[in-house]
């Protein structure tokens, strides 16, 4: 066992700050309903919500996403007929409300310590004729063997129906606890069908892949990731979004985007909480 020198016990697990203390959950993050959700999220790596996002909110998203999606896919994997946008937290806010959505968060709270982060954002907007993406676990560049837990996880949100021939997400259930031999096959995937204004949530241990869409008509979603608070996040959101930007978000997208401190002081700026660099 390793020795614990001097009075660094309890050190670690402490908050420090003496100004911006440890952003609390909200009441809302803590309900039946949640918890309901994190056990079917720990028997089968998913768990899909329905209604959480009304008509309005699902137009709203499609009319500001839409004019600012221009750019197909670089790669099969992106999805050479996909359109993906990036970089979204500093285009537009119609989609902060789904990244630090209560339902979400309360999740995330039962899962990863606190101030866990947000890894990446994107607008993604499958095109009718695009093939399944290759089956893949989000978590997987943490190169860390399975079977182990999940370092990330991921909601995808339906801003038009999921249906069976329009690319609705695959997944395969209870792949989380698999080791890291095991592959997927169409046998054991299922196809992730659901309304607009549903989710679906699952762990970054979770194999998966965007669906086919052989409709006639392409298929828009939000998806958000998010990671462990001391892992490396996919976005570099420091470097992206301004401080004017920051300022606009909500207290609990500013810790998300990197603007908190994992005990005792990852995260600093100049041996300081990140939150200062926002003072006049």
């Amino acid at each position: 066992m390793m020795k614990i020198e001097g009075n660094i016990q309890g050190y670690s697990d402490r908050d420090l700050a003496k100004k911006f203390k440890q952003l609390q959950p909200s009441a809302q993050r803590q309900s039946a309903l949640i918890d309901k959700d994190f056990e079917m999220l720990m028997a089968d790596g998913y768990v899909i919500i329905k209604g959480l996002l009304t008509p309005s909110q699902c137009h709203d998203i499609k009319t500001t996403c839409l004019p600012l999606m221009a750019h197909k896919g670089r790669n099969e994997f992106e999805g050479e007929s996909t359109q993906r946008l990036y970089n979204v937290l500093a285009k537009t806010r119609c989609i902060d409300r789904l990244a630090d959505h209560p339902r979400i968060l309360g999740l995330m709270d039962l899962m990863f310590r606190p101030n866990f982060l947000l890894s990446q954002s994107q607008v993604i907007n499958i095109l009718p004729g695009e093939k399944q993406q290759a089956y893949h676990y989000d978590d997987s560049f943490y190169q860390i063997p399975r079977p182990r837990a999940p370092l990330g996880a991921a909601s995808i949100w339906a801003i038009d129906d999921f249906t069976e021939k329009n690319g609705a997400t695959v997944v395969v259930p209870t792949s989380h606890k698999w080791d890291g031999q095991q592959r997927p096959t169409p046998n054991n995937v299922i196809k992730a069908v659901m309304p607009a204004g549903s989710v679906i949530f699952f762990l970054g241990t979770t194999w998966h892949g965007g669906g086919a869409n052989h409709a006639k008509s392409p298929r828009l979603a939000v998806t958000h990731q998010y990671c462990e608070a001391f892992m490396r996040q996919q976005e570099n959101y420091l470097l992206e979004l301004n401080k004017e930007t920051v300022k606009n978000l909500s207290p609990e997208l500013r810790s998300l985007v990197g603007y908190s401190i994992h005990s005792p002081f990852m995260g600093m700026v100049n041996g300081q909480h990140p939150l200062r660099l926002l003072e006049p």
